[in-house]
């Protein structure tokens, strides 16, 4: 996966645990997340535009070593941090041997040091040959996998172009909730011709299964896709825009009655099990992130690294390093980011707290007028010293955003 979200419920990041009530600029002493891309997978899914790419082989120990050598780059630029969380993203990272993930954790312990209760979180698909990794994965040091079920119906699956089906997706998450103390999986819907019986029938189910984290993304075509293609031929038609509404509506009734609410746009989980990962780049903390096409947020500067493997790899023979861009952010930049980012969570944002961080005064931030005239319409809402999005607004939010953010 790669860090860089769109603000709308449909582009939302995937899932990808933390205290939800810790707001933007609470979180210091020097805490870091760090993200690896692994950006290898078996087959291209015709809806995904992530960094994915299917190769015929290749070389285990080389991208070992170009891994370890980014992320001892990225370790001069930020010393004396610690770890709070790793996020092993793709790709298909349970593709990795286990032996590489091990190497990886070890080296990064080595870096920076880990906080007592770190999350590190791998992506995974549910085929039954990465399934028969998953206890050699958990003794590399994983302790919590998100697992690409994507649907709980064959036929879905088949549209998806998901290489697994239901039954050995179920028996993968079962192989994985022995492995790791958390799990987390994916669910995509609002597929053409998807009911609200059908849909609330498998959210039914797939709370039933047990895990503490649900990442429920509605289906969006993404520029460049093979659904892309397909829609411009005529050959898919998305649902229709008042139909996923409420299928969004019935997915946060059923998993706020379930003890798992939305604690931002698309995830949701019980109380104390949300991704600590996400929630550092939701809250604006600071990333490293090594690997192909890696975004990072590290001293008020973003860094993206080279996309395509092939390139990436030849950087790393010239730089030791992957980097392609590093950019300074200006404040205004950063408190851009902070409110389009800060808005997707239940908890909303500290305009306070933003204006402290970035040094653009309270009254730039949000548009006052704006907040008022939302705020009457039960979108928006101010408690104490936080602007959230209310759970009718959060329906919305592709449309509340430009207009309550003042400042970009």
């Amino acid at each position: 996966m790669n860090p860089s979200p769109g603000p709308g419920r449909g582009a939302a990041l995937r899932e990808n645990r933390g205290d939800p009530s810790t707001a933007l600029g609470e979180r210091q002493g020097g805490d870091l997340a760090l993200y690896i891309h692994w950006p290898f997978c078996v087959s291209k899914c015709p809806y995904c535009d992530f960094n994915s790419h299917v190769r015929a082989g290749v070389d285990e120990d080389r991208w070992r070593a170009a891994l370890l050598s980014d992320m001892a780059h990225e370790a001069t630029s930020l010393p004396g941090r610690r770890l709070t969380s790793i996020f092993f993203g793709g790709g298909t990272p349970s593709l990795m041997p286990p032996a590489t993930v091990a190497a990886l954790i070890a080296a990064a312990e080595r870096h920076w040091g880990f906080a007592p209760d770190i999350e590190i979180t791998l992506e995974a698909n549910p085929s039954s040959v990465e399934a028969a990794r998953f206890a050699d994965l958990g003794a590399a040091g994983i302790n919590r996998v998100s697992l690409g079920l994507q649907s709980l119906d064959d036929d879905a699956l088949a549209f998806l172009g998901r290489a697994h089906g239901v039954a050995e997706g179920l028996a993968a998450l079962e192989t994985a909730q022995a492995a790791f103390a958390r799990v987390n999986f994916d669910l995509i819907y609002a597929l053409p011709g998807q009911s609200l019986a059908a849909w609330q029938a498998m959210l039914t189910h797939a709370i039933g299964l047990g895990t503490g984290h649900l990442s429920l993304y509605q289906l969006t075509i993404e520029p460049g896709t093979r659904f892309a293609t397909l829609a411009a031929q005529g050959k898919l038609v998305p649902a229709d825009p008042d139909h996923a509404a409420d299928l969004f509506e019935a997915t946060r009734a059923l998993t706020t009655a379930a003890g798992l609410p939305a604690y931002e746009v698309s995830n949701h989980a019980r109380p104390g099990e949300e991704s600590r990962h996400n929630l550092t780049y939701w809250r604006q903390g600071d990333y490293a992130g090594i690997g192909p096409g890696a975004h990072g947020r590290r001293h008020g500067h973003a860094t993206i690294r080279h996309r395509k493997p092939e390139n990436w790899l030849a950087a790393m023979d010239r730089n030791a390093h992957g980097i392609a861009e590093d950019d300074i952010l200006t404040p205004e930049a950063r408190a851009t980011e902070a409110l389009l980012m800060g808005l997707r969570l239940a908890e909303g944002i500290d305009p306070a707290a933003i204006a402290a961080r970035t040094g653009i005064a309270t009254a730039r931030l949000v548009d006052a007028a704006a907040v008022a005239r939302l705020e009457t319409l039960g979108l928006v809402a101010q408690r104490r010293d936080r602007l959230i999005v209310t759970e009718a607004g959060m329906l919305l939010l592709d449309a509340i955003l430009p207009q309550v953010v003042a400042i970009g």
